[in-house]
């Protein structure tokens, strides 16, 4: 089988998938059926790790939160947020605290209190990338995801938008899988 043997329905057309099918089952493939797992994002050019101590923290539970929204890790998932955790450079202490949110999640409100500015949109986007990361978008995901961009007072399309640039960032990659299966013709 080929790197590039995915395709969701609407990129088969070469069409982006419409948001409003995101919060619905199907809308996204997950990373891993792209031939690779989350890391294939360690290429966001991120400024994660020059926030305070305190900031990466916050971001890093709100990601933790994301990780267990539907009460499932998937293995895609788990390496998105062992990726982003890695941005974060946290302390060997609040990686363990981050991990254990992951048995006990804190609730979204917690998350919020210290989620501001430049963290809360860094974590807003990288909540989408986990929300998205098994293929998925439920409703309770969606819910999360407004509610965190409503918290940081953006724009009532952020969440739409920061979605289609995660497909469009499936599709990217797609391509990139393509070239190197044509490589060897």
């Amino acid at each position: 089988m080929t790197m590039s043997g995915w395709s969701p329905p609407a990129m088969k057309f070469g069409l982006v998938v419409p948001v409003s099918i995101l919060g619905s089952r199907g809308g996204l493939p997950p990373l891993g059926s792209l031939g690779r797992s989350a890391p294939a994002l360690s290429m966001l050019p991120d400024t994660v790790h020059k926030l305070p101590r305190e900031e990466r923290f916050a971001y890093a539970r709100l990601l933790a939160y994301m990780a267990r929204i539907d009460n499932e890790l998937t293995v895609d998932e788990m390496a998105m947020f062992e990726q982003r955790l890695g941005t974060a450079l946290l302390s060997p202490n609040q990686r363990e605290m981050i991990r254990a949110a992951l048995k006990n999640p804190p609730s979204l409100e917690e998350c919020l209190e210290s989620l501001t500015g430049e963290a809360g949109r860094l974590a807003l986007r990288d909540a989408i990338m986990m929300a998205a990361a098994d293929g998925t978008v439920d409703e309770d995901e969606r819910e999360a995801l407004e509610d965190i961009s409503e918290h940081l007072g953006l724009s009532e399309d952020a969440v739409d938008q920061l979605l289609q640039w995660t497909v469009r960032g499936y599709k990217w990659m797609k391509e990139g899988y393509e070239i190197l299966d044509n490589l060897e013709e």
